[in-house]
């Protein structure tokens, strides 16, 4: 790490007592070479391959974190787009009836300044050839003044709901832009963030690369060990279960309706489990939801799509679209998050492993759910 420390400020005084002009000059040389020698580069300053390895992992967090954040806008500015243009579409038709309205009242306008009146009077009854003339005429412009007030009437009406909305429209694109303003923030802060570990993992040399290797590797085979471990206590559980069961012959019938549950859910995961592990080997990519590449919740959502459930977009609903249960009761098909913010998602296969979408540069893969040890395990979801 850089050091912080800083020579004091070269001055005139020592211990309160003023110094000749000799004096103050040695002084200050001194701390000009205090200075220069604080910042001289130094070995001691470049950071371990352990701390290396933190940032990485870090800076990779927290690009997932930010590809969440841009499927959440990414998504939310989809619908809203559909919205305005559902919006636009019907302020366009409104518009045309608008103007529909306006024509025909553009028609009796025209009608009255032919006829020189609104309506009958005297003045009409004598210019009538006949008494039937005048009964024609006032027949006439009644029917005339009714249709004119129904014109009226229609064309305010259409105004007023065409006003509505695009009004509605216009708040429809304002939200719509600020969604997309979000969409932009999140998609350079994922790139921003991979762009540091790059480089970070560009400056090792060929040993520093070897000695984060084995690093990595000693941290699988600690993950490896615990799901062994958890893999025994599930077996151990679930043989205890049974044996209970059998025991309990008065309960048949519940168990009976137990087992065709778990039936049920069983051929799901296995459905969603068989999709899943015919896309190990594809690469991560953020925002992703297949069928070439993926991110960790877009593979977790096209697996249970394909055993016929809808699961939403990020991982921040998935998490909430389903039951919780147990690490201990985890099943094929559940779903592992991590993480505090739950930004990461698997899908669980048993044994304590899990096929996942890790991070940018790696490719789908099955790997123990303790890959980032046992701390960043947020919780389990059945999702059918």
């Amino acid at each position: 790490m850089a050091s912080h420390r800083k020579s004091p400020p070269p001055g005139t005084r020592v211990a309160g007592i003023r110094t000749p002009a000799l004096a103050t000059a040695a002084l200050t040389s001194v701390a000009l070479l205090s200075q220069t020698a604080t910042a001289a580069p130094s070995t001691d300053d470049k950071p371990s391959i352990e701390e290396v390895e933190k940032k990485v992992d870090d800076l990779y967090r927290q690009a997932e974190s930010a590809t969440e954040k841009y499927n959440s806008a990414k998504e939310k500015t989809s619908k809203q787009r559909k919205e305005v243009d559902t919006l636009l579409d019907d302020v366009a038709q409104r518009t045309q009836k608008l103007n529909e309205a306006r024509e025909e009242l553009g028609t009796f306008a025209a009608a009255q300044y032919r006829t020189g009146a609104s309506a009958p009077d005297t003045a009409t009854f004598l210019l009538a050839d006949s008494p039937q003339d005048y009964f024609d005429q006032t027949q006439l412009m009644g029917r005339m003044t009714s249709r004119q007030k129904d014109a009226v009437d229609d064309y305010v009406s259409e105004q007023s709901a065409t006003m509505k909305k695009r009004q509605e429209a216009t708040d429809s694109l304002e939200t719509l832009s600020d969604s997309q303003s979000d969409l932009k923030t999140a998609k350079a802060t994922v790139q921003r963030k991979l762009s540091a570990a790059r480089e970070l993992l560009s400056q090792l040399t060929a040993e520093e690369k070897a000695r984060l290797a084995a690093i990595e590797k000693k941290k699988q085979e600690e993950a490896a060990r615990k799901a062994a471990e958890l893999a025994e206590q599930q077996a151990a559980e679930q043989k205890a279960a049974e044996e209970a069961a059998a025991a309990e012959e008065s309960a048949s019938s519940s168990s009976s309706s137990s087992e065709a549950s778990d039936s049920s859910y069983a051929t799901k995961a296995e459905k969603a489990l068989a999709f899943a592990r015919s896309q190990v080997g594809k690469p991560y990519v953020w925002g992703a939801t297949g069928p070439d590449s993926y991110d960790c919740s877009g593979l977790t959502q096209a697996a249970w799509n394909a055993a016929g459930i809808s699961l939403p977009r990020t991982t921040y609903d998935q998490v909430n679209a389903g039951t919780t249960v147990t690490l201990a009761n985890a099943q094929p098909g559940d779903l592992v998050f991590f993480y505090d913010d739950v930004t990461h998602v698997g899908i669980y296969i048993g044994n304590g492993k899990m096929i996942h979408a890790p991070k940018p540069g790696a490719y789908v893969r099955e790997e123990s759910i303790y890959y980032d040890g046992e701390s960043a395990i947020h919780s389990v979801v059945r999702p059918a």
